[in-house]
């Protein structure tokens, strides 16, 4: 008969797997020992990009550590689960890239629409030019102008600043 001990952490990033920045994972890394090893809900939420993801793991086995993946249920123990994962890694990225493609492409469609990107501004041309008119004939502040009319003072040199 034969023992061994069994342990569960888990460790959560609230950000995007994107970022270079990953809180969670960084401490769920620095946790980890020879024997343990890391699982993933989908391979995707561990790599930044293919070159990441396969750094990673290979750095886990590097140090004994394996790695799995529940989704695909991969596991790197095994030489089947290292080929799955080297599959599963190209797969995802392909399809990061395919979103990223259209995304840009649907941005690129909707300014050639004429649309603008961001949210509606709230100050009206109209209360910028009333602003500037007063700023030139008021002895009033800049502060005070904004403040009676609305605005926010950054609002107002950010809009009036030349181009």
């Amino acid at each position: 008969m034969s023992f061994f001990r069994y342990r569960t952490n888990s460790y959560t990033d609230k950000v995007s797997g994107a970022l270079a920045s990953r809180p969670g994972l960084d401490k769920a890394l620095e946790q980890l020992r020879p024997g343990d090893t890391l699982v993933v809900w989908r391979l995707d939420r561990l790599g930044r990009s293919l070159k990441h993801l396969i750094e990673v793991v290979e750095d886990l086995n590097a140090q004994g550590i394996g790695f799995a993946s529940l989704t695909e249920s991969i596991d790197t123990t095994t030489s089947n689960g290292k080929l799955i994962f080297h599959i599963f890694c190209s797969l995802a990225e392909f399809e990061r890239n395919i979103i990223r493609e259209r995304t840009m492409a649907g941005l690129a469609a909707a300014r050639a629409r004429g649309k603008k990107g961001g949210r509606k501004q709230t100050v009206t041309q109209k209360k910028i030019a009333t602003a500037q008119k007063l700023a030139d004939t008021s002895t009033d502040s800049i502060a005070d102008i904004c403040a009676s009319l609305g605005i926010s003072r950054s609002t107002y040199y950010r809009r009036t600043r030349p181009q």
